[in-house]
């Protein structure tokens, strides 16, 4: 392990990176010297549909191994818990090879069904939580399975780091994406439920909430922040290419990280902003032993009527973020 390589003798899961986001995280991680387990279902559609192919998650081995790196490839469905039981096992293999195991799990894999709530259909919900949510879940679970017994059986902590992947529509709340939303809400609770599950063994848990040009969000983006680097080029002019956001990955994945654990970050375009906890805006206690209605109605009513209009859990001052000190927050850089 170097400086320049400090990842060097560790190995990484990847989900979802045959392209884009995971794929710019995966060329990351190779980088810096960790052996790469590239998983991608291979699903043509951005919806999830069409045929699973081990295509991308091939083609992305090939391109870090042309570069240089050591990656393997796997094209399991991360939302199947034996072929994420599979995926950690695979993983683990390789780490053993090198005297260790699995170090680091990165989630990525998604899709998109956009609709308004009121006319998504069951399977549109079910399919973007399964997912999103539920893939990142499968891994965690066999992942920290993993941990914990190494942990076990050494007698002290492991090396462990899990990136989970949210999403600015959960911050802000995205009104034509309720299934994505609140997926990747879900996300966040799961990461700081296990953050505090796993501290104990050594094994820090991050999300973040990454904003870029991908196959998912090409028409999203469109117009917007430059002209896209090309599949595999380096972060260029493009404030909205993947890779102003795999290196944030690179470090969360990094010993120099090993104090940073059950944090939310956005980050885009040369910029990472630390998202605060949430924290209690006002508390009302009743004058009694129990609260009425109308008791509610004479603090609660007040209260908000000197809220400004629309204001909300949804933090949408986070859409405003931009490198060189725009939108809410101190700046740091």
């Amino acid at each position: 392990m170097t400086a320049e390589r400090p990842l060097a003798g560790r190995t990484a899961i990847v989900t979802g990176a045959g392209r884009g986001l995971g794929r710019a995280e995966a060329r990351q991680l190779a980088a810096l010297g960790a052996h790469v387990v590239v998983n991608d279902h291979g699903k043509p559609g951005r919806d999830g549909s069409g045929e699973a192919s081990a295509g991308p998650a091939e083609e992305a081995v090939a391109e870090i191994r042309a570069a240089g790196g050591l990656a393997t490839a796997h094209a399991g469905d991360v939302a199947d818990f034996d072929a994420a039981r599979e995926l950690v096992r695979l993983a683990a293999d390789i780490g053993a090879e090198a005297g260790g195991g699995l170090d680091i799990l990165v989630n990525n894999a998604g899709i998109l069904r956009d609709r308004m709530v009121f006319s998504m259909t069951e399977d549109e919900w079910d399919s973007v939580v399964r997912v999103h949510l539920k893939g990142h879940f499968a891994t965690l679970r066999f992942a920290a399975a993993h941990w914990r017994e190494r942990a076990k059986a050494t007698g002290g902590p492991v090396y462990g780091r899990v990136v989970n992947t949210s999403s600015e529509a959960f911050l802000a709340g995205s009104a034509g994406q309720p299934n994505y939303a609140a997926a990747k809400g879900g996300v966040v609770g799961l990461t700081t439920s296990t953050a505090a599950a796993l501290r104990k063994y050594g094994v820090t848990v991050n999300a973040i909430c990454p904003r870029a040009r991908t196959r998912m969000t090409e028409d999203v983006f469109a117009g917007v922040g430059g002209g896209a680097a090309p599949e595999g080029g380096a972060a260029g002019t493009d404030v909205l290419d993947p890779g102003h956001v795999s290196p944030l990955v690179g470090y969360l994945a990094s010993p120099a990280a090993a104090g940073v654990s059950g944090q939310v970050f956005v980050v885009h375009g040369g910029m990472v902003a630390v998202v605060e906890r949430p924290r209690v805006a006002a508390r009302f206690d009743t004058a009694g032993d129990v609260f009425s209605v109308a008791e509610l109605d004479g603090l609660l009513t007040p209260y908000y009527a000197g809220r400004p209009p629309g204001e909300g859990f949804a933090a949408t001052e986070v859409l405003g973020l931009r490198r060189g000190g725009s939108g809410e927050g101190p700046d740091r850089g």
